[in-house]
């Protein structure tokens, strides 16, 4: 089952360098998330070969103008493009007023249902459940209300043993209870076991994206063992005071956040428009936790 993260942007409040503002798809089992939509957006989309008709959430961190400045277009394109299913969209309260007002202006009927749903910044909370996957959102520090992501896989299937289970001609409806757990008898009285015929299920999965934040305690359950974390390191640890101003962490920070979380494995981004060279950014993480990643626009990273 797939379950992986395409980067379209990761600059901070800047575009440059070929560095886009920040937003990133979620494919999870073919059903496409967007987290935040940065300026861009639906271009890095086309560039990327993402159909936006196909996205059926989106989730907006915060609104400083690099996080969600090119929600109206995508919108409103997906109107124009004949877009009819339903879609979903988390973000901070005051957005749906931005979007109407936008849309009362540019005399702008959308043709599909928008289902606004307003994050809460000051708690955290289950916002999307399913059988497979549960959507939370948690407390972030920044300068304006902010909130972080994390997706939850449920608990996945154990697999057949094809070795065992070729020529046995075990009837096919019982495929999906053997891999559940579940025993079977046929009519003739032959019983298959299911832990005789199946792997064990692998662990579920799971990724916390952390926007724009001061490393702090408050969100450390939230992202507790995750085994993908994407978290801002705008700055080197050099510009520490420059980070605690305008409430970013640092490379160094969220390294030590990944240590203490005991996530497996660190997404970097949201690097500031200051940084050319990238190398030293990933230097500082990994001398703390050797899992750090750089992340690149246009790269999918398996969860």
């Amino acid at each position: 089952m797939r379950f992986e993260i395409l980067v379209l942007g990761n600059s901070s409040a800047t575009p440059i360098y070929e560095r886009h503002p920040t937003a990133q798809v979620l494919n999870f089992n073919e059903q496409l998330f967007l987290i935040d939509c940065g300026e861009g957006t639906q271009m890095q989309l086309h560039r990327y070969g993402i159909k936006s008709n196909k996205i059926s959430r989106i989730f907006i961190s915060h609104l400083h103008g690099d996080h969600y400045l090119g929600l109206v277009g995508l919108l409103s394109s997906m109107n124009l493009n004949g877009r009819k299913s339903e879609l979903h969209l988390h973000g901070p309260a005051p957005l749906i007023d931005i979007l109407n007002l936008q849309f009362r202006h540019s005399d702008t009927t959308l043709r599909y249902n928008l289902h606004f749903h307003p994050t809460n910044p000051d708690s955290a909370e289950i916002i999307m459940k399913s059988q497979m996957l549960t959507v939370r959102s948690f407390p972030l520090l920044h300068r304006v209300p902010t909130t972080g992501f994390r997706f939850d896989e449920g608990a996945r299937a154990a697999s057949l043993i094809s070795e065992k289970i070729e020529g046995m001609n075990i009837p096919t409806v019982f495929f999906q209870q053997l891999k559940k757990g579940i025993d079977c008898t046929d009519s003739d009285g032959t019983v298959y076991r299911a832990t005789e015929l199946t792997k064990p299920a692998p662990p579920s999965r799971s990724y916390a994206y952390c926007s724009d934040t001061r490393a702090f305690a408050g969100y450390m359950d939230a992202i507790h063992e995750v085994d993908l974390l994407y978290h801002e390191t705008t700055f080197e640890h050099s510009l520490l005071d420059r980070a605690v101003e305008t409430l970013h962490s640092t490379c160094l920070e969220a390294a030590q956040v990944a240590v203490q979380a005991r996530v497996k494995q660190l997404l970097m981004g949201h690097y500031s428009a200051r940084y050319k060279d990238l190398t030293p950014l990933l230097e500082e993480a990994k001398a703390v936790f050797d899992e750090s990643v750089l992340s690149f626009e246009g790269n999918w990273y398996k969860v």
